[in-house]
């Protein structure tokens, strides 16, 4: 046996070690961006009551993360890229803690407001390097049972958000009423700070590669013009402006492809590698990723809305009738990379988009039925068969999205996949005024307005269920199977030579 060899192999314990001490320092910081997202939503009736925020204030606190977050992603991802995705990751959760301490400590809604904008383009910097770091640390062979474990912490992420933040808030903590549901980041935040400097490895594009600030302002302002008069719109009567607005966005967003396609050729260093597109799974995977955003945008600020003020179900009822949805979509997720994807391809991500229209469909008849009387044990059975169906979904779609990336793209390609998710859910977040809003009457007695709630609750549960039949559809745009799957992974040794020495780009792009 060669020298080089024992020491390879002497080294494998250390290495295995460091990397997966590095997998779960991102996957937490991953857990705490998404917990923040729906973590507000719970605790909206009393950061109102406590801080006199007006129903504008209440929806910027909500969409102004979203659309911070949505604004940067892409940026983030190409500056991890360049700088250094350790170095970008640790930079944008210290930023991420600090905002969240002036969140917690906001004097009033104008201050929380901007704090949360700040936390949101934050997260922007640090969100895009978790997948980056999974994909330059893992090779492919491993990421499966990697984006099984990850896609358990988004399930998690995003609905035990809710129940923490009614927790937190129902407990009041040293009387500081809901700001512990952004206090509790700090410690997060700290330790992942600190033993990410030891333990997560730098990586960075193979070839240098220059920030597109043409590009920058192209995409933000494209984002802003569409996402901005959706969240305005109603309060404001949705003004001829607005629609102005959103028209213009589609013309920012093709001079923006032009220009990308522009400076492709002139240096080679775009803000998003257009090429991506060209291969199969990635294109199909950003638009499911897209529009099951809105998905996740609408039904989640609907359902906490509809509970809290529909049902008067206090914080703590309303985030323990979530539990049932949270265990589902955990277990869902971790068998579907692992046991259910190499066997059926994708057939598991239809299955799982049909899944989570059925429990809509079920929770439609229910809330039809029991009426403003439903109990939180009535709804275990619609949520448990969604939570199934969104688990079967969203472990799988992001390595199918990634398997065929080339490394020296797998910051943009991260940012971009988080960037849409986003922009979905954004634009999710922005049709609740329609589907929702647009079915209340405000001004009905008192005695009238649980049924008002219910009416809305169940029509834009009729709209996101037709939204999953079209994810059904689109998901026949995805490769039967995933090609590490079909071919087969890379030997011990591949997976522990250093990722310098690694070539540009992982084998063979689907065409």
């Amino acid at each position: 046996m060669s020298s080089s060899t024992t020491t390879l192999r002497k080294a494998r314990p250390e290495t295995d070690r460091r990397r997966w001490f590095a997998l779960a320092i991102v996957m937490t910081a991953a857990f705490m961006d998404l917990v923040d997202v729906t973590i507000v939503n719970i605790a909206i009736p009393s950061i109102q009551q406590d801080s006199g925020a007006t129903y504008s204030q209440i929806q910027w606190i909500t969409a102004g993360y979203a659309l911070a977050f949505a604004a940067g992603l892409i940026t983030g991802g190409r500056l991890g890229d360049i700088h250094g995705r350790k170095r970008l990751f640790l930079i944008g959760m210290t930023g991420f803690t600090v905002a969240s301490a002036l969140c917690g400590f906001a004097a009033n809604p104008e201050m929380l407001v901007a704090s949360r904008i700040l936390q949101g383009g934050t997260a922007a910097l640090m969100v895009p390097q978790v997948l980056s770091i999974v994909h330059a640390t893992f090779p492919a062979h491993e990421r499966g049972k990697v984006f099984g474990l990850f896609g358990m912490v988004v399930g998690l992420g995003a609905v035990s958000g809710p129940l923490l933040g009614a927790l937190l808030t129902e407990w009041n903590l040293f009387g500081l009423e809901w700001r512990p549901i952004f206090l509790i980041n700090l410690p997060v935040g700290v330790a992942g700070i600190v033993l990410g400097r030891k333990f997560i490895t730098e990586s960075k594009a193979p070839r240098a590669l220059k920030l597109d600030l043409v590009g920058v302002a192209l995409v933000t302002a494209g984002m802003l013009m569409l996402v901005y008069p959706l969240t305005r719109g109603r309060e404001l009567g949705w003004p001829v402006w607005g629609h102005v607005m959103m028209a213009g966005s589609l013309v920012v967003f093709g001079a923006f492809v032009a220009y990308e396609k522009w400076k492709t050729a002139k240096d080679g260093s775009p803000l998003v590698e257009l090429s991506l597109f060209k291969v199969k799974s990635f294109a199909a995977g950003i638009a499911v990723q897209t529009v099951f955003g809105l998905v996740v945008g609408v039904f989640f600020l609907v359902w906490t809305l509809y509970m809290q003020y529909g049902l008067g179900w206090s914080p703590l009822r309303a985030g323990l009738t979530g539990v049932p949805f949270s265990i589902a979509v955990s277990v869902a997720a971790g068998m579907s990379v692992q046991k259910l994807v190499p066997r059926f391809g994708r057939k598991v991500l239809q299955t799982g988009a049909l899944t989570m229209a059925a429990g809509l469909l079920v929770y439609i008849w229910e809330a039809d039925r029991y009426g403003a009387g439903i109990e939180p044990w009535q709804m275990a059975l619609p949520l448990v068969v969604m939570g199934v169906g969104m688990g079967l979904i969203v472990a799988p779609l992001t390595d199918a999205i990634l398997s065929d990336v080339p490394r020296e793209h797998a910051g943009s390609a991260s940012g971009l996949i988080n960037t849409v998710q986003q922009m979905g859910t954004a634009l999710g977040l922005g049709l609740v005024s329609v589907v929702f809003f647009g079915v209340i009457d405000e001004h009905v007695a008192p005695s009238r307005l649980p049924a008002e709630y219910v009416a809305g609750f169940q029509n834009a549960l009729w709209w996101v269920a037709g939204v999953l039949v079209a994810i059904f559809l689109i998901m026949f745009a995805l490769p039967k199977r995933p090609r590490q799957h079909v071919e087969g992974g890379a030997g011990d040794d591949e997976a522990l030579a250093p990722k310098a020495e690694a070539p540009e780009r992982e084998p063979a792009l689907i065409p």
